[in-house]
């Protein structure tokens, strides 16, 4: 068994030696994949010298295209048995892989979710992030029929058979309501697993914000209504 660990980057020049360390460390067989969504901060100068390490594959995109769009893209390069997407902050946490993996390695998953609301420690930070994530995921579950506790997680590991028929086409934040309606369509086994968070404010670098809360909610209505 090997993981593909993908991981979509844009300007984290301060965390991006770090994030691969910690999955360097984990104790599987495994290739890590790490495509520059076109940053322009130094972290294309620091991913110069990762490409160096023999279990490291780095790809440029020309632009920046959004988290789905690089995702994508490491997905094609994949060749793992199992792909593990991880996010390059250390917002997630990579020794919690074996956790995340386990429902797969038992044979009772296809997909399993990393759910930061299922009891594992995590920073508290912003009311409307919960509230937002937690209506998402809400309306989510509504048209696909399940009932998971946290879609917009970045933890989702997956047997690579899992992408055959799916057709993604999000190119930013979008990826996350898509891709779980798109494999609870396929009636994939899905299983959620808690793990911890350590979560970041925007003076740190967080990223999303209310637009792409809007962008997940017409991505879940166009891909559970329109198809």
């Amino acid at each position: 068994m090997r993981l593909s660990v993908v991981i979509p980057i844009f300007n984290e020049v301060g965390t991006i030696k770090e994030i691969v360390a910690r999955v360097r460390k984990t104790p599987f067989d495994k290739e890590i994949i790490i495509v520059d969504d076109g940053s322009t901060d130094g972290t294309r100068d620091q991913l110069a010298e990762l490409a160096k390490l023999p279990d490291i594959k780095v790809i440029y995109q020309e632009r920046n295209q959004g988290k789905g769009a690089a995702l994508r893209t490491g997905f094609k390069a994949a060749t793992g048995d199992i792909i593990v997407i991880q996010d390059a902050d250390l917002e997630y946490n990579p020794a919690e892989y074996q956790t995340l993996l386990q429902p797969i390695l038992d044979g009772n998953a296809d997909v399993v979710f990393g759910s930061r609301f299922l009891g594992g420690p995590h920073r508290v930070l912003y009311f409307w992030h919960y509230a937002g994530n937690k209506f998402l995921t809400t309306v989510s579950n509504i048209f696909s029929n399940i009932n998971l506790t946290d879609m917009e997680t970045c933890y989702k590991v997956f047997r690579r058979e899992v992408l055959n028929g799916i057709t993604l086409k999000s190119n930013r934040f979008g990826f996350e309501p898509e891709f779980t309606s798109k494999v609870a369509k396929k009636r994939w086994r899905i299983y959620e697993v808690p793990i911890s968070y350590q979560g970041r404010t925007y003076e740190e670098g967080k990223k999303i914000g209310w637009k792409d809360g809007v962008t997940a909610l017409m991505t879940i209505l166009r891909y559970n209504i329109f198809g």
